[in-house]
Protein backbone atom coordinates (compact mmCIF):
# COMPACT_ATOMS: atom_id res chain seq x y z
CA UNK A 1 0.00 0.00 0.00
CA UNK A 2 1.53 3.08 -0.83
CA UNK A 3 1.20 6.58 1.77
CA UNK A 4 -1.03 8.42 -1.18
CA UNK A 5 -3.93 6.33 -0.27
CA UNK A 6 -4.15 8.34 2.83
CA UNK A 7 -4.49 11.43 1.59
CA UNK A 8 -7.48 9.63 -1.10
CA UNK A 9 -9.21 8.62 1.65
CA UNK A 10 -9.25 11.62 3.88
CA UNK A 11 -10.51 13.59 0.30
CA UNK A 12 -12.79 10.94 -0.54
CA UNK A 13 -14.21 11.07 2.73
CA UNK A 14 -14.26 14.92 3.80
CA UNK A 15 -12.75 16.69 0.82
CA UNK A 16 -14.29 19.97 1.75
CA UNK A 17 -12.88 19.68 5.36
CA UNK A 18 -10.16 22.12 6.33
CA UNK A 19 -6.53 20.01 5.98
CA UNK A 20 -4.17 22.54 6.59
CA UNK A 21 -3.43 26.19 8.05
CA UNK A 22 -0.63 27.99 7.33
CA UNK A 23 -0.11 31.86 7.84
CA UNK A 24 -3.88 32.72 7.10
CA UNK A 25 -3.46 30.01 4.35
CA UNK A 26 -6.84 26.97 4.40
CA UNK A 27 -6.99 24.38 2.73
CA UNK A 28 -9.29 21.31 2.18
CA UNK A 29 -8.60 17.89 1.58
CA UNK A 30 -9.88 17.96 -1.66
CA UNK A 31 -7.43 21.10 -2.72
CA UNK A 32 -4.59 18.93 -1.00
CA UNK A 33 -5.39 16.09 -3.48
CA UNK A 34 -5.73 18.19 -6.32
CA UNK A 35 -2.66 20.39 -5.65
CA UNK A 36 -0.98 16.37 -4.83
CA UNK A 37 -2.01 15.42 -7.91
CA UNK A 38 -0.15 18.80 -9.39
CA UNK A 39 2.95 18.01 -8.12
CA UNK A 40 3.57 14.58 -9.13
CA UNK A 41 2.39 15.40 -12.96
CA UNK A 42 5.14 17.92 -12.64
CA UNK A 43 8.09 15.48 -10.96
CA UNK A 44 7.25 12.62 -13.54
CA UNK A 45 7.94 15.58 -16.53
CA UNK A 46 11.30 16.13 -14.78
CA UNK A 47 12.53 12.81 -14.60
CA UNK A 48 14.04 13.77 -10.68
CA UNK A 49 14.50 10.60 -8.75
CA UNK A 50 13.83 12.59 -5.47
CA UNK A 51 12.01 15.12 -4.31
CA UNK A 52 14.04 17.66 -1.64
CA UNK A 53 12.30 20.18 0.54
CA UNK A 54 14.12 22.98 1.49
CA UNK A 55 12.20 24.93 3.39
CA UNK A 56 10.02 25.78 6.60
CA UNK A 57 6.46 24.49 7.69
CA UNK A 58 4.00 25.34 4.91
CA UNK A 59 1.63 23.52 2.79
CA UNK A 60 4.35 23.07 0.43
CA UNK A 61 5.56 19.92 3.01
CA UNK A 62 1.94 17.94 2.85
CA UNK A 63 1.71 18.40 -0.58
CA UNK A 64 5.43 17.16 -1.51
CA UNK A 65 4.93 14.69 0.92
CA UNK A 66 2.14 13.03 -1.08
CA UNK A 67 2.82 14.58 -4.64
CA UNK A 68 6.27 12.48 -4.32
CA UNK A 69 4.40 9.52 -3.09
CA UNK A 70 1.72 9.13 -6.17
CA UNK A 71 4.62 10.17 -8.40
CA UNK A 72 6.85 6.87 -7.04
CA UNK A 73 10.08 8.54 -5.82
CA UNK A 74 10.77 9.42 -2.65
CA UNK A 75 10.60 12.71 -0.32
CA UNK A 76 13.66 13.87 0.93
CA UNK A 77 13.39 16.78 3.22
CA UNK A 78 16.48 19.00 3.53
CA UNK A 79 17.73 20.46 7.16
CA UNK A 80 17.18 24.21 6.08
CA UNK A 81 19.39 25.26 9.63
CA UNK A 82 22.56 23.65 7.87
CA UNK A 83 25.75 25.08 6.85
CA UNK A 84 26.06 25.50 2.94
CA UNK A 85 28.36 23.69 2.26
CA UNK A 86 26.74 20.59 4.41
CA UNK A 87 23.59 21.18 2.13
CA UNK A 88 25.21 21.34 -0.87
CA UNK A 89 26.93 17.90 0.42
CA UNK A 90 23.19 16.60 0.84
CA UNK A 91 22.11 17.88 -2.31
CA UNK A 92 24.67 15.61 -4.01
CA UNK A 93 23.71 12.30 -2.60
CA UNK A 94 19.77 13.10 -4.12
CA UNK A 95 20.06 13.34 -7.95
CA UNK A 96 18.66 13.80 -9.94
CA UNK A 97 16.71 15.80 -7.79
CA UNK A 98 13.17 17.81 -7.55
CA UNK A 99 14.10 20.66 -5.36
CA UNK A 100 11.52 22.80 -3.76
CA UNK A 101 13.24 25.86 -2.01
CA UNK A 102 11.81 28.82 0.46
CA UNK A 103 13.38 31.95 -0.92
CA UNK A 104 15.30 32.40 2.49
CA UNK A 105 17.15 29.40 1.54
CA UNK A 106 17.04 29.76 -2.17
CA UNK A 107 21.09 31.66 -2.11
CA UNK A 108 22.31 28.70 -0.12
CA UNK A 109 21.79 26.21 -3.57
CA UNK A 110 24.56 25.76 -5.64
CA UNK A 111 23.62 25.25 -9.24
CA UNK A 112 23.48 21.99 -10.68
CA UNK A 113 22.54 20.71 -13.59
CA UNK A 114 20.71 17.58 -12.34
CA UNK A 115 18.51 20.06 -9.93
CA UNK A 116 15.57 21.37 -10.51
CA UNK A 117 14.52 24.16 -8.23
CA UNK A 118 10.85 25.51 -7.88
CA UNK A 119 9.88 27.95 -5.13
CA UNK A 120 7.33 27.19 -2.76
CA UNK A 121 5.05 29.86 -4.91
CA UNK A 122 5.37 28.36 -7.82
CA UNK A 123 4.93 24.79 -6.34
CA UNK A 124 1.85 25.62 -4.35
CA UNK A 125 0.74 27.57 -8.10
CA UNK A 126 1.31 24.04 -10.36
CA UNK A 127 -1.83 23.91 -13.07
CA UNK A 128 -3.89 20.71 -12.29
CA UNK A 129 -2.86 17.72 -13.64
CA UNK A 130 -5.93 16.84 -15.99
CA UNK A 131 -8.60 14.56 -15.75
CA UNK A 132 -6.56 11.62 -15.30
CA UNK A 133 -5.01 11.17 -11.57
CA UNK A 134 -1.59 9.74 -11.28
CA UNK A 135 -1.52 6.31 -10.91
CA UNK A 136 0.72 5.38 -8.08
CA UNK A 137 2.97 2.71 -7.16
CA UNK A 138 1.39 -0.66 -4.79
CA UNK A 139 5.06 -1.59 -4.47
CA UNK A 140 4.86 -1.39 -0.61
CA UNK A 141 8.60 -1.97 -0.30
CA UNK A 142 9.13 1.04 -2.54
CA UNK A 143 10.98 3.80 -1.03
CA UNK A 144 8.58 6.38 0.41
CA UNK A 145 10.87 8.80 2.43
CA UNK A 146 14.64 9.41 2.63
CA UNK A 147 15.74 11.06 6.14
CA UNK A 148 19.19 12.46 6.72
CA UNK A 149 20.57 11.53 10.27
CA UNK A 150 22.28 14.17 12.18
CA UNK A 151 25.61 13.43 11.41
CA UNK A 152 27.22 14.09 14.44
CA UNK A 153 29.61 11.49 14.26
CA UNK A 154 30.37 11.33 11.16
CA UNK A 155 29.04 11.75 7.41
CA UNK A 156 24.98 12.13 7.79
CA UNK A 157 23.14 8.60 7.01
CA UNK A 158 19.91 8.58 4.69
CA UNK A 159 17.53 7.00 6.84
CA UNK A 160 15.09 5.14 4.27
CA UNK A 161 11.33 4.06 4.68
CA UNK A 162 9.66 2.44 2.77
CA UNK A 163 5.44 2.44 2.53
CA UNK A 164 4.73 -0.56 4.15
CA UNK A 165 7.16 0.90 7.38
CA UNK A 166 4.65 4.11 7.07
CA UNK A 167 1.41 2.37 6.51
CA UNK A 168 2.46 0.20 9.01
CA UNK A 169 2.61 2.81 11.36
CA UNK A 170 -0.28 4.96 10.39
CA UNK A 171 -2.73 2.00 10.67
CA UNK A 172 -1.42 0.82 13.97
CA UNK A 173 -1.55 3.80 16.30
CA UNK A 174 -4.34 5.90 14.27
CA UNK A 175 -8.15 5.20 13.60
CA UNK A 176 -9.34 6.43 10.01
CA UNK A 177 -11.54 9.75 10.38
CA UNK A 178 -11.61 9.63 14.33
CA UNK A 179 -11.02 13.22 14.41
CA UNK A 180 -14.12 15.74 15.29
CA UNK A 181 -14.37 18.51 11.90
CA UNK A 182 -13.58 21.53 14.48
CA UNK A 183 -10.13 19.21 15.81
CA UNK A 184 -6.68 20.43 15.22
CA UNK A 185 -3.51 19.93 15.89
CA UNK A 186 -0.67 22.28 15.99
CA UNK A 187 2.29 21.17 14.43
CA UNK A 188 5.73 23.21 15.35
CA UNK A 189 8.35 20.29 14.64
CA UNK A 190 10.56 21.33 11.30
CA UNK A 191 9.64 19.38 8.54
CA UNK A 192 12.55 17.20 8.45
CA UNK A 193 12.31 15.68 11.28
CA UNK A 194 9.89 12.11 11.51
CA UNK A 195 7.65 13.94 13.86
CA UNK A 196 6.73 16.73 11.44
CA UNK A 197 6.18 13.87 8.49
CA UNK A 198 4.33 11.60 10.95
CA UNK A 199 2.03 14.40 12.16
CA UNK A 200 1.29 14.89 8.61
CA UNK A 201 0.38 11.24 7.97
CA UNK A 202 -1.53 10.54 11.19
CA UNK A 203 -3.50 13.92 11.00
CA UNK A 204 -4.77 13.03 7.49
CA UNK A 205 -5.74 9.78 8.04
CA UNK A 206 -7.56 10.90 11.25
CA UNK A 207 -9.15 13.59 9.06
CA UNK A 208 -7.57 16.33 11.50
CA UNK A 209 -6.81 19.74 10.59
CA UNK A 210 -2.90 20.48 10.75
CA UNK A 211 -1.99 24.15 11.91
CA UNK A 212 1.63 24.70 10.80
CA UNK A 213 3.72 27.13 12.73
CA UNK A 214 6.98 28.06 11.19
CA UNK A 215 8.60 28.51 14.07
CA UNK A 216 8.41 27.99 17.74
CA UNK A 217 7.80 30.84 20.19
CA UNK A 218 5.47 30.21 23.52
CA UNK A 219 3.52 33.38 22.87
CA UNK A 220 2.75 32.43 19.36
CA UNK A 221 1.81 29.27 20.26
CA UNK A 222 -0.31 30.36 22.91
CA UNK A 223 -1.91 32.81 20.38
CA UNK A 224 -2.06 29.85 16.89
CA UNK A 225 -4.16 27.77 19.87
CA UNK A 226 -6.88 30.15 20.84
CA UNK A 227 -7.02 31.19 17.38
CA UNK A 228 -7.77 28.26 16.15
CA UNK A 229 -9.65 26.33 18.85
CA UNK A 230 -6.71 23.58 18.91
CA UNK A 231 -7.78 20.09 20.50
CA UNK A 232 -4.28 18.75 19.87
CA UNK A 233 -0.67 19.33 19.97
CA UNK A 234 2.89 18.24 19.98
CA UNK A 235 5.42 19.36 21.76
CA UNK A 236 9.15 18.22 22.87
CA UNK A 237 10.20 19.17 26.18
CA UNK A 238 11.67 22.29 25.79
CA UNK A 239 8.95 23.44 24.00
CA UNK A 240 7.03 22.93 27.25
CA UNK A 241 8.99 23.72 29.54
CA UNK A 242 9.04 27.23 27.73
CA UNK A 243 5.52 27.32 28.31
CA UNK A 244 5.08 26.75 31.16
CA UNK A 245 8.29 29.42 32.27
CA UNK A 246 5.91 31.67 30.00
CA UNK A 247 3.21 30.92 31.69
CA UNK A 248 4.57 31.08 35.54
CA UNK A 249 6.49 34.41 34.20
CA UNK A 250 3.24 35.97 33.53
CA UNK A 251 1.29 34.67 36.25
CA UNK A 252 -1.49 33.79 34.01
CA UNK A 253 -3.11 30.57 32.98
CA UNK A 254 -3.23 28.82 29.87
CA UNK A 255 -6.69 29.77 28.51
CA UNK A 256 -7.03 27.08 26.23
CA UNK A 257 -10.58 25.38 26.32
CA UNK A 258 -10.32 23.87 23.20
CA UNK A 259 -6.80 21.87 24.41
CA UNK A 260 -7.79 17.97 24.68
CA UNK A 261 -4.33 16.46 24.34
CA UNK A 262 -0.89 17.30 24.59
CA UNK A 263 1.98 14.61 23.57
CA UNK A 264 5.54 15.27 23.40
CA UNK A 265 8.44 13.19 22.96
CA UNK A 266 11.96 13.84 21.62
CA UNK A 267 14.13 14.28 24.63
CA UNK A 268 14.24 13.71 28.06
CA UNK A 269 11.06 15.41 30.09
CA UNK A 270 12.44 16.58 33.30
CA UNK A 271 10.05 15.58 36.07
CA UNK A 272 9.82 18.99 37.61
CA UNK A 273 8.41 20.39 33.85
CA UNK A 274 5.74 17.44 33.80
CA UNK A 275 4.53 18.08 37.09
CA UNK A 276 4.10 21.79 37.00
CA UNK A 277 2.67 21.39 32.91
CA UNK A 278 -0.04 18.67 34.48
CA UNK A 279 -1.07 21.48 37.03
CA UNK A 280 -1.23 23.79 34.80
CA UNK A 281 -3.71 21.95 32.06
CA UNK A 282 -5.78 19.87 34.69
CA UNK A 283 -7.73 18.96 31.91
CA UNK A 284 -5.99 17.55 29.56
CA UNK A 285 -4.55 14.23 28.36
CA UNK A 286 -0.33 14.21 28.20
CA UNK A 287 0.94 11.65 26.65
CA UNK A 288 4.98 10.55 26.32
CA UNK A 289 5.68 9.33 22.62
CA UNK A 290 9.14 7.80 22.11
CA UNK A 291 10.63 6.61 18.80
CA UNK A 292 12.79 7.31 16.09
CA UNK A 293 13.21 8.04 12.56
CA UNK A 294 14.18 4.36 11.82
CA UNK A 295 11.07 2.60 13.05
CA UNK A 296 8.96 5.40 11.49
CA UNK A 297 7.85 7.79 14.56
CA UNK A 298 6.57 5.89 17.84
CA UNK A 299 7.13 2.60 19.48
CA UNK A 300 6.39 3.01 23.22
CA UNK A 301 3.77 5.47 24.58
CA UNK A 302 3.08 6.68 28.10
CA UNK A 303 -0.46 7.33 27.90
CA UNK A 304 -3.07 9.81 30.30
CA UNK A 305 -4.25 7.55 32.39
CA UNK A 306 -0.82 6.49 33.11
CA UNK A 307 -0.33 10.02 33.84
CA UNK A 308 -3.01 10.37 36.08
CA UNK A 309 -1.96 7.26 38.35
CA UNK A 310 1.55 8.14 38.42
CA UNK A 311 1.08 11.74 39.44
CA UNK A 312 -1.37 11.21 42.60
CA UNK A 313 0.25 7.87 43.74
CA UNK A 314 2.50 7.77 46.89
CA UNK A 315 3.63 4.41 45.45
CA UNK A 316 7.48 5.71 44.46
CA UNK A 317 7.56 2.68 42.03
CA UNK A 318 4.38 4.22 40.17
CA UNK A 319 5.00 7.76 40.45
CA UNK A 320 8.23 7.32 38.71
CA UNK A 321 6.29 6.23 35.65
CA UNK A 322 6.50 9.76 35.29
CA UNK A 323 9.66 9.69 34.22
CA UNK A 324 9.39 6.53 31.71
CA UNK A 325 8.22 6.49 27.99
CA UNK A 326 5.79 3.87 28.87
CA UNK A 327 4.77 0.76 27.23
CA UNK A 328 5.76 -0.97 23.66
CA UNK A 329 2.90 0.62 21.08
CA UNK A 330 2.34 -1.90 18.12
CA UNK A 331 6.46 -3.43 18.20
CA UNK A 332 8.56 -5.43 20.48
CA UNK A 333 10.79 -4.19 22.73
CA UNK A 334 13.42 -6.05 24.69
CA UNK A 335 16.98 -4.96 26.87
CA UNK A 336 19.84 -6.80 25.82
CA UNK A 337 23.27 -6.47 27.66
CA UNK A 338 26.70 -5.95 25.32
CA UNK A 339 26.87 -9.49 24.65
CA UNK A 340 23.57 -9.92 23.07
CA UNK A 341 21.72 -11.68 26.17
CA UNK A 342 18.40 -10.81 26.96
CA UNK A 343 17.75 -8.82 30.15
CA UNK A 344 15.23 -9.14 32.71
CA UNK A 345 13.20 -6.26 34.40
CA UNK A 346 14.85 -3.32 35.84
CA UNK A 347 18.73 -4.18 34.60
CA UNK A 348 20.00 -1.56 32.07
CA UNK A 349 21.09 -2.43 28.82
CA UNK A 350 20.43 -1.38 25.32
CA UNK A 351 17.52 -0.94 24.14
CA UNK A 352 15.69 -3.04 21.16
CA UNK A 353 13.01 -3.36 18.99
CA UNK A 354 10.63 -5.01 16.50
CA UNK A 355 8.05 -4.99 14.35
CA UNK A 356 6.63 -4.17 10.54
CA UNK A 357 6.80 -0.05 11.36
CA UNK A 358 10.29 -0.47 11.58
CA UNK A 359 12.91 0.32 8.98
CA UNK A 360 16.32 -0.03 10.54
CA UNK A 361 17.73 0.40 6.82
CA UNK A 362 20.03 3.22 5.84
CA UNK A 363 20.93 4.20 2.22
CA UNK A 364 24.03 2.37 0.44
CA UNK A 365 24.35 0.66 4.32
CA UNK A 366 21.35 -1.65 3.91
CA UNK A 367 19.32 -3.31 6.73
CA UNK A 368 20.67 -2.97 10.53
CA UNK A 369 17.79 -5.88 11.62
CA UNK A 370 19.32 -8.90 13.18
CA UNK A 371 18.45 -12.21 11.41
CA UNK A 372 15.02 -12.23 14.10
CA UNK A 373 13.93 -8.82 12.62
CA UNK A 374 15.37 -6.74 15.69
CA UNK A 375 16.81 -3.25 15.01
CA UNK A 376 19.25 -1.56 17.85
CA UNK A 377 18.24 1.43 18.16
CA UNK A 378 21.90 2.54 20.05
CA UNK A 379 19.31 4.05 23.44
CA UNK A 380 20.13 2.89 26.61
CA UNK A 381 17.61 2.05 29.08
CA UNK A 382 15.54 -0.72 30.96
CA UNK A 383 11.96 -2.29 31.40
CA UNK A 384 10.64 -2.99 34.85
CA UNK A 385 8.23 -5.72 35.74
CA UNK A 386 5.03 -3.89 34.30
CA UNK A 387 6.55 -3.28 30.98
CA UNK A 388 7.40 0.44 31.46
CA UNK A 389 10.16 1.67 29.08
CA UNK A 390 12.88 3.79 31.02
CA UNK A 391 15.51 5.27 29.08
CA UNK A 392 19.02 6.04 30.28
CA UNK A 393 20.67 8.39 27.10
CA UNK A 394 22.38 6.80 24.17
CA UNK A 395 24.80 4.24 24.44
CA UNK A 396 27.34 6.43 22.67
CA UNK A 397 26.80 8.94 25.77
CA UNK A 398 27.77 6.43 28.60
CA UNK A 399 30.29 7.45 30.76
CA UNK A 400 33.54 5.12 31.03
CA UNK A 401 35.34 4.87 34.59
CA UNK A 402 37.68 2.61 35.28
CA UNK A 403 35.96 0.15 33.14
CA UNK A 404 32.52 0.98 34.54
CA UNK A 405 30.08 2.14 33.00
CA UNK A 406 27.90 4.77 33.75
CA UNK A 407 24.30 6.04 32.88
CA UNK A 408 24.35 9.82 32.48
CA UNK A 409 20.62 9.99 33.01
CA UNK A 410 20.88 8.19 36.78
CA UNK A 411 23.26 11.28 38.20
CA UNK A 412 20.80 14.08 36.37
CA UNK A 413 18.03 12.45 37.95
CA UNK A 414 19.36 13.05 41.50
CA UNK A 415 20.43 16.49 40.46
CA UNK A 416 17.32 17.64 38.82
CA UNK A 417 15.73 16.91 42.11
CA UNK A 418 17.65 19.75 43.66
CA UNK A 419 15.37 22.40 44.18
CA UNK A 420 17.20 25.04 42.59
CA UNK A 421 18.51 23.12 39.42
CA UNK A 422 16.43 23.81 36.31
CA UNK A 423 18.18 21.55 33.88
CA UNK A 424 21.61 19.61 33.91
CA UNK A 425 23.48 17.49 31.77
CA UNK A 426 26.26 15.09 32.48
CA UNK A 427 29.07 14.14 30.09
CA UNK A 428 32.43 12.05 30.26
CA UNK A 429 35.58 14.09 30.94
CA UNK A 430 38.69 13.11 30.44
CA UNK A 431 40.99 11.42 33.57
CA UNK A 432 44.06 11.02 33.76
CA UNK A 433 43.86 8.13 36.36
CA UNK A 434 40.33 6.49 35.36
CA UNK A 435 40.14 7.23 31.91
CA UNK A 436 37.07 9.35 31.57
CA UNK A 437 35.11 10.64 34.68
CA UNK A 438 31.80 12.66 35.54
CA UNK A 439 31.08 16.48 34.62
CA UNK A 440 28.05 18.22 34.97
CA UNK A 441 26.42 20.91 33.00
CA UNK A 442 23.69 22.78 35.69
CA UNK A 443 21.39 25.46 34.97
CA UNK A 444 19.90 27.28 38.18
CA UNK A 445 16.55 28.71 38.71
CA UNK A 446 16.31 32.29 38.58
CA UNK A 447 16.98 33.85 41.93
CA UNK A 448 18.15 30.65 43.56
CA UNK A 449 21.88 28.94 44.47
CA UNK A 450 23.19 25.73 45.24
CA UNK A 451 26.75 25.21 45.63
CA UNK A 452 28.93 22.67 44.19
CA UNK A 453 30.02 20.75 47.18
CA UNK A 454 26.43 20.37 47.84
CA UNK A 455 25.44 19.19 44.59
CA UNK A 456 28.18 16.55 44.87
CA UNK A 457 27.27 15.69 48.51
CA UNK A 458 23.76 15.14 46.95
CA UNK A 459 25.05 12.49 44.10
CA UNK A 460 27.37 10.37 46.56
CA UNK A 461 24.11 10.47 49.01
CA UNK A 462 21.38 9.08 46.55
CA UNK A 463 24.25 6.93 44.66
CA UNK A 464 28.08 5.66 44.31
CA UNK A 465 30.71 7.75 44.86
CA UNK A 466 32.46 6.74 41.70
CA UNK A 467 28.51 8.75 40.41
CA UNK A 468 29.85 11.51 41.70
CA UNK A 469 30.66 14.66 38.99
CA UNK A 470 34.36 15.61 39.67
CA UNK A 471 33.93 18.86 38.06
CA UNK A 472 30.94 20.77 37.88
CA UNK A 473 30.14 24.18 35.89
CA UNK A 474 27.39 26.74 36.14
CA UNK A 475 25.41 28.16 32.42
CA UNK A 476 22.77 30.23 31.84
CA UNK A 477 21.12 27.41 29.20
CA UNK A 478 22.57 24.01 27.66
CA UNK A 479 22.61 23.91 23.87
CA UNK A 480 20.07 22.50 22.71
CA UNK A 481 19.01 21.40 18.88
CA UNK A 482 15.58 21.91 17.47
CA UNK A 483 13.98 18.93 18.80
CA UNK A 484 14.86 19.40 22.04
CA UNK A 485 17.54 17.07 22.48
CA UNK A 486 20.45 18.36 24.71
CA UNK A 487 24.08 18.68 22.42
CA UNK A 488 26.25 16.64 25.04
CA UNK A 489 29.19 16.83 22.24
CA UNK A 490 29.15 20.38 22.56
CA UNK A 491 29.11 20.28 26.50
CA UNK A 492 31.68 17.30 26.09
CA UNK A 493 33.81 20.11 24.32
CA UNK A 494 33.90 22.80 26.73
CA UNK A 495 35.30 19.94 29.62
CA UNK A 496 37.58 18.67 27.00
Amino acid sequence: MNISTILDMAAEAFGERTGVVHAGTRMDYASLRVRAHAAAAAIKASGARYVVMLDVSSPAAPVAIFGAAYAGVPYVPLNYRLTKPEINELLARVTPGYVIVGDAYRALVEPRDDLQLVSRADFLALPPAGDEPPQPEEDPRAVAVQLFTSGTTGKPKAAILRHENLMSYIMGTVEFASADEADAIVVTVPPYHIAGISAVLSSTYACRRIVQLENFEPRAWLDAMRRESVSNAFLVPTMLQRIVEHLDAAGAQPDLPALRALAYGGGKMPLSTITRAMALFPGVDFTNAYGLTETSSTVAVLGPEDHRLAAASDDPMIRRRLGSVGKPAAVEIEIRDEDGRVLGAEEAGLVFVRGPQVSGEYESLGSQLDADGWFPTKDRGYLDADGYLYLDGRADDVIVRGGENISPGEIEDVLLSHPAVADCACVAMPDEQWGEAVAAAIVLKPGTQAGVSELQDMVKGALRSSRVPQKIVFKDALPYNETGKVLRRVIRQEFA
